[in-house]
């Protein structure tokens, strides 16, 4: 009989305690939990706030890979504080190490930019027949006074200057590159980006800044 009765309290006290173990768990996980470190053989502890329940649960400390789920650190801080930095090889990660910020490089204007700089800097100076700068222009001698600027030699004259670079299509022009117009490429442009290009365009006007398809195009080309 004393045997009967040792059994069904056993039993009733196992089935009591995996009851409590359940609602502190789904306890915390709505209402939230305190950790409570320095629990007895590696056991996780949770103490439920505004209530008497506490389990201390050595199952929830079994299971492998608790310190990986996402805010666990708000439930159960022990766990985040007492996880152990991962070994590959010869290198040791830190765990939860926060990523250092990354530093933006600064990248030096390309050679393009440098040549649409160097013409943009002479709108508005005079257009001159045969004028190679630096204060009067004709449309080819506006585009090699704005090469020359950023160290590259280029052909003096428009058709010259068409023959000599390599060609490019419309759709993929770049600042910098060298638009032809007209037959025959009897004049010339620097390609400014965003659909613009600066010219020298005739007598009577100064060097200006106008849409790239200002005047019938013949080519396009690049150094």
């Amino acid at each position: 009989m004393e045997e009967t009765w040792s059994y069904f309290v056993g039993k009733h006290r196992s089935q009591n305690l995996t009851t409590v173990r359940r609602i502190a768990t789904a306890s915390a996980v709505a209402v939230g939990a305190t950790a409570i470190a320095a629990a007895p053989a590696n056991a996780v502890e949770i103490s439920v706030a505004g209530s008497s329940v506490n389990v201390d649960d050595r199952m929830l400390s079994q299971i492998q890979g608790l310190e990986n789920i996402p805010n666990i650190g708000a439930f159960i801080p022990s766990i985040v504080e007492q996880a152990a930095p991962v070994e590959y090889g010869n290198a040791v990660a830190a765990v939860a190490e926060p990523a250092a910020p990354v530093q933006q490089a600064y990248h030096a204007p390309s050679n393009g930019q440098a040549i649409v700089d160097a013409a943009r800097s002479k709108i508005g100076s005079p257009y001159g027949w045969g004028a190679t700068g630096p204060s009067a222009f004709d449309c080819s001698g506006l585009t090699s006074w704005a090469y020359q600027q950023a160290g590259k030699s280029i052909p003096r004259t428009s058709q010259a200057q068409a023959a000599a670079g390599t060609p490019v299509s419309i759709s993929d022009l770049q600042p910098g590159d060298i638009i032809a117009y007209y037959g025959g490429a009897s004049h010339v442009a620097i390609y400014a980006g965003n659909g613009m290009m600066i010219d020298a365009l005739n007598s009577g006007s100064t060097v200006q800044e106008r849409p790239v398809n200002y005047m019938p195009i013949h080519s396009a080309f690049r150094f």
